[in-house]
């Protein structure tokens, strides 16, 4: 949950902000963390949950069972793949080891041009600041082509964060990938 309040309350601000935009949630299925505020918000308040766990987690009652829809699969990877199968947008919250892989893995496929979608990583009291500088250093040490910045949008605000997103275009996205790759 973190340590402060605010973690929570920002996560419920992007819940209400879902479900006032009309969106559902497809995300890794548990009931713990911040995610798991964000879904039983979005519940709470009449929106759709779609949950996918693997069968490992889910037998050690770390499932959401109250969500929309839960899939179980197998692994990992079938988790991962089937929600960017699924979404329509990405959003990191603050987070441990697991929310750092699964940003990571996302933003990759973006570079690769596997998916065209939006990616928010929600910077609740700069929790991502060190991720950011992170990026700008490679950058800045020609690791990482200065376009590929762009895969990234992010705000410490739920609310804009969600309007970033949803401003986001695919138009630009193939232009951006355009230059990254020529």
């Amino acid at each position: 949950m973190g340590a402060a309040p605010i973690y929570r309350e920002t996560a419920a601000t992007l819940a209400r902000a879902i479900v006032d935009k009309g969106w559902s949630l497809v995300y890794g299925g548990g009931q713990v963390g911040l995610m798991g505020v964000v879904a039983n918000t979005v519940l709470e308040l009449g929106g759709e949950v779609t949950g996918v766990i693997p069968r490992f987690l889910n037998t050690r009652e770390v499932a959401h069972n109250g969500v929309t829809h839960l899939e179980i699969v197998e692994t990992m990877h079938e988790r991962k793949a089937l929600m960017e199968k699924r979404s329509d947008a990405f959003v990191a919250l603050p987070g441990g080891f697991g929310t750092y892989e699964e940003l990571m893995e996302i933003v990759t496929w973006g570079q690769l041009g596997l998916h065209r979608k939006p990616i928010g990583v929600l910077n609740v009291h700069g929790f991502y600041d060190p991720l950011l500088a992170q990026v700008e250093k490679g950058i800045e040490c020609g690791f990482i082509a200065e376009q590929f910045r762009e895969l990234l949008v992010s705000s410490g605000e739920a609310l804009e964060l969600v309007g970033l997103l949803e401003n986001f275009s695919p138009g630009s996205f193939e232009r951006f990938l355009d230059r990254a790759h020529s």
